[in-house]
């Protein structure tokens, strides 16, 4: 049986189609070899009709704000809803403002401007598949919507000052974080110069891109999300014969 479903919201901008592989290529990638997964077109329509069939479902980013007027949108939104409680849900970027919509928050175009480069952000919760532990994560951006607001039954577990509610959890069901863990840094950095000048000022795009030299934890945040998906079971703590 498939197990993961790829909701598919968005598409790379066309200077990067031929230099870099396919979106859900890099969710592929994030799932680890020999995952089952089916694509979803959700900007033409197309949404799994019965949630439970998938262990898990993934909404990517999206260029779209859930905001606009948009028909794809409310279909998402009513699908993130029935969906909730029936299969494990995980939003990236774009993905992560759909569930906190879809769930009672609020999503706007944030007066801080474009968020690009290497965010860090600080870990709220020590979660049972949060494996390896960290206390922060640092992981690249690429968004101006932030939620603002969250419902009474949302968690923060990531969080900074550039983005209070970067990561969050609902239940033991969904998950969402506002980072991208499945760009690697020369993506990050071709996006960041492909919107240059015309979208992000260069000193913010300088910043930007020499941020992404740092290391990161993209690793980290990938393998919490496999565990989360697939239900891997967090590693058994050798505290050795004394304890």
């Amino acid at each position: 049986m498939t197990r993961i479903a790829i909701l598919e919201t968005g598409h790379p901008p066309e200077h990067l189609k031929d230099d870099f592989d396919d979106y859900p290529a890099r969710f592929r990638a994030l799932l680890g070899e020999g995952v089952p997964t089916t694509r979803f077109d959700v900007q033409s329509g197309h949404l799994p009709e019965d949630p439970s069939v998938f262990q898990g479902a993934i909404v990517t980013g999206s260029a779209a704000g859930v905001y606009d007027d948009l028909p794809w949108i409310p279909q998402l939104i009513d699908w993130l809803r029935a969906a909730r409680g029936r299969t494990r849900l995980v939003g990236i970027c774009f993905g992560h403002q759909a569930l906190a919509h879809a769930f009672g928050g609020v999503v706007e175009k944030s007066h801080k401007g474009w968020g690009v480069g290497l965010h860090r952000y600080n870990v709220r919760e020590d979660a049972p598949w949060m494996h390896p532990r960290a206390r922060t994560i640092a992981i690249p951006v690429s968004h101006q919507d932030q939620v603002v607001a969250v419902s009474d039954d949302a968690r923060v577990i990531a969080s900074s000052g550039f983005t209070p509610y970067a990561g969050l959890a609902w239940g033991d069901d969904a998950i969402s974080f506002q980072c991208h863990p499945e760009f690697q840094p020369d993506y990050a950095a071709a996006l960041i110069e492909g919107r240059r000048g015309a979208r992000i000022p260069h000193d913010v795009a300088d910043q930007a891109i020499d941020s992404l030299k740092r290391p990161n934890d993209r690793a980290v945040l990938t393998a919490w999300i496999r565990a989360f998906l697939l239900l891997t079971p967090p590693p058994v703590e050798d505290y050795g014969s004394g304890i």
